[in-house]
């Protein structure tokens, strides 16, 4: 599995890293922008991510306004539905207008921070790119 890690704060950052290092092939991103450019570059070397566990709250571009994007390049590149990157919002804001929003919006799983390794896994386990068993 290749993932990105979209998050502004360093320590959250590592953090996710430390949980996903066993699972997937990670590469992080500083802010959504920076996010946007990477999906991009994957998408066209023809090795794209297969998660992104992106924030909400990133300076530049939000982590809903990256994913706007990225979902519109998918749909430029005839990519929909079931076929798409697999997006995790990961953020503090826990009000239903952030969660809804961001469903609304694309993201397929949402999780609160602070964010617990168990309940990371999990929600990946769900969306089929982890065996239950590992």
């Amino acid at each position: 599995m290749k993932c990105l890690i979209a998050e502004d704060d360093f320590v959250s950052r590592e953090l996710l890293h430390a949980y996903l290092k066993n699972h997937a092939d990670c590469h992080m991103a500083c802010d959504g922008l920076q996010a946007v450019e990477m999906f991009v570059d994957a998408l066209d070397a023809d090795e794209p991510y297969d998660l992104i566990c992106m924030d909400i709250m990133m300076p530049g571009l939000s982590g809903r306004d990256a994913m706007k994007e990225i979902r519109q390049i998918e749909a430029e590149h005839g990519i929909g539905g079931l076929d798409g990157v697999k997006i995790i919002m990961t953020t503090a804001l826990d009000d239903s207008k952030d969660i809804f929003g961001s469903f609304r919006e694309g993201c397929e799983a949402y999780v609160v921070k602070p964010i617990h390794k168990a309940k990371l896994v999990a929600e990946i386990e769900k969306l089929g790119l982890l065996n239950p068993s590992l």
